[in-house]
């Protein structure tokens, strides 16, 4: 099975970009616009990896990190910072 790859990015272009080029290498890639929105999937479930932006709507990538980093369940999620 591949890794999962969560992509939180709200500029399509850029998230155009990233999902084709981690799909091309094997990646199961799963994207999202917002950082509330992000929240809620990893709730659902915790990917491999999260390529996060910095400014996002809804909540920050900042203020998600935070989150995540808070939470013993992802504590020790990789993550990726787009700025």
């Amino acid at each position: 099975m591949s890794a999962r790859i969560l992509v939180v990015e709200d500029e399509e272009a850029l998230t155009t970009l990233l999902r084709y080029n981690l799909d091309a290498e094997g990646y199961d890639v799963e994207t999202v616009a917002r950082g509330d929105d992000a929240d809620t999937r990893l709730k659902e479930h915790i990917p491999d990896l999260i390529v996060l932006d910095w400014m996002l709507p809804g909540q920050s990538g900042v203020a998600l990190a935070k989150k995540i980093r808070a939470d013993e369940r992802t504590r020790e999620l990789p993550i990726i910072m787009l700025t």
